[in-house]
């Protein structure tokens, strides 16, 4: 890991699951943090508790001027950007189509896919400029779901948008190849996150039960540990993988082999 030393790296959803796990790896392997959650008070100690120099910015990625305000702060505070890891998103209740109502479903759009689009639209230009200038690479590694990669039974706006990250992340990737520009997806499938809980919650099972039914398919039986997924982001992320980009990789243990 020692390849993100001195790099500066935007992450967004950054107090809890994987946002927390990320900045607290990236820190101690001296990577510079601009930091962002929708929650100021658990972003606030989380960036106090680093061991590294830190910025940090609360708001909301389905405001534009959010992503806009992130790459100005790592310009001004560190000159520039190296890694983004749009992490930031929401998941929806775990019902069928009809159910879910129209202003979740649009709420679930506006952060899972336009923060997406808000995200690279104002990460790119710095990005670009800076390989232009100095032949400075980097990398974006956009957090999108297995859901984004099958159709997701009882999801289907969640499913919806996480298509949409993807469809997103392999077109920007070939736009910007040239660019020094990589640009990746990682899709988890379901990870012991307080987005998955919240979502077991919701249902009417007892937990076990709610838990053993949401990874039936999942051949290695069992929700991901949030560790296991932060490895793959940072895989993605990792500078020394200079010849990836525009994929979308699957950490759904073995969902998609089947």
């Amino acid at each position: 890991m020692a390849a993100f030393r001195g790099l500066t790296v935007l992450l967004t959803g950054a107090a809890g699951g994987f946002g927390r796990c990320l900045a607290e790896r990236l820190a101690t392997e001296g990577a510079r943090l601009v930091l962002s959650d929708l929650r100021e008070e658990p972003l606030a100690e989380l960036a106090c508790s680093l061991d590294t120099e830190t910025a940090f910015l609360a708001g909301d990625v389905a405001e534009e001027e959010l992503s806009e305000r992130l790459v100005a702060l790592a310009e001004e505070r560190f000159g520039g950007l190296d890694v983004a890891i749009n992490n930031a998103g929401i998941a929806q209740a775990f019902v069928k189509l009809h159910l879910i109502p129209s202003d979740e479903a649009r709420r679930v759009i506006d952060v899972d896919l336009l923060g997406i689009f808000y995200a690279m639209k104002h990460q790119l230009p710095l990005m670009e400029r800076q390989y232009r200038r100095e032949k400075r690479r980097a990398a974006i590694v956009n957090v999108a779901s297995v859901a984004g990669l099958t159709g997701a039974p009882r999801l289907a706006i969640y499913s919806a948008a996480k298509h949409g990250v993807i469809g997103l992340t392999r077109t920007a990737a070939a736009e910007y190849a040239t660019r020094g520009i990589r640009i990746n997806a990682v899709c988890p499938s379901y990870a012991r996150t307080e987005m998955v809980t919240g979502v077991l919650a919701m249902t009417q099972a007892k937990a076990s039960r709610a838990e053993a039914g949401l990874t039936r398919g999942v051949p290695m039986r069992r929700l991901a540990e949030i560790e296991e997924v932060a490895e793959v982001i940072l895989f993605a992320a990792n500078p020394n993988n200079s010849f990836m980009t525009g994929q979308a990789l699957a950490a759904d243990g073995g969902i998609l082999a089947i």
